[in-house]
């Protein structure tokens, strides 16, 4: 069961090299910090799914809404699922009431649970050697979801891909539509795991999209950008994310805390 997330790391923007503490812009001084929580999002930043979610989707907006190719025209990276379903109902002139939310989660939690299994997904690079490496810190942080996966569905994930018992908390997209909300909640969530004195500049999001550092902006937080999923490398130094890097290989988590 999740309740909130912890433990920030301080990995580094990384081009090529496996060192962590790389200042991203020049002239720009990082103090050490106690890393005391990261918070994660699931798709393309610990995951691939090889499309069973967008088909899990697909399939719910035609068995249970009779609209075919109905996520065809809809971006899905770094929002959350009831604004992707909100959109869904917006363009197909559909009454975006508690009952079709529900009915639309009720059938896409079963379809995703059947898909994944039909799926080839995989864990994204360097995701277990980063986790491990965090977890053996002399004080290692606590691990959080900051997600637009409703609570069901990233379980789903996570429990496919055995990762559910490495998060104690998170935010989810069933707690709020809005994802730098999410934020907010994970934050506030990790005070009452951690204690009231975390601060935000002791929390790193880790995520693939431009959302998820803006997320991470909005509260305050660090931001590990990882170009493993919804947006290019290039992409994600346009939004000026603490740190950045092409996969999770290329961090190392000895220094973290330091």
């Amino acid at each position: 069961m999740f309740a909130a997330i912890s433990g920030p790391v301080i990995p580094s923007f990384i081009a090529k090299t496996l060192q962590v503490v790389v200042a991203i812009r020049p002239g720009r001084r990082h103090n050490a910090r106690v890393v005391r929580l990261v918070l994660f999002d699931i798709d393309g930043t610990l995951i691939h799914t090889k499309g069973a979610g967008v088909q899990a989707f697909e399939r719910t907006f035609a068995c249970e809404f009779h609209v075919a190719e109905g996520a065809g025209a809809i971006p899905f990276a770094g929002r959350t699922d009831p604004s992707i379903v909100r959109e869904f109902f917006q363009q197909h002139a559909l009454e975006p009431s508690r009952e079709n939310f529900q009915r639309f989660f009720d059938s896409y939690v079963f379809l995703l649970d059947y898909l994944l299994c039909k799926t080839e997904g995989e864990i994204c690079a360097g995701v277990w050697n980063f986790i491990n490496g965090l977890q053996a810190l002399p004080q290692p942080p606590r691990l959080g979801l900051l997600t637009g996966n409703i609570r069901l569905g990233a379980e789903i994930k996570l429990r496919h891909f055995q990762f559910m018992d490495y998060f104690c908390l998170g935010a989810f997209g069933d707690d709020h539509e809005d994802r730098n909300q999410l934020a907010h909640l994970a934050l506030a969530r990790g005070r009452r795991v951690i204690g009231p004195d975390l601060t935000a500049d002791q929390v790193i999001v880790v995520g693939d999209t431009p959302l998820d550092i803006a997320c991470a902006k909005a509260v305050g937080a660090q931001s590990l950008a990882v170009a493993t999923g919804g947006a290019s490398h290039e992409q994600l130094a346009a939004h000026q994310p603490t740190w950045l890097c092409h996969d999770l290989r290329e961090i190392a988590v000895d220094r973290i805390g330091q």
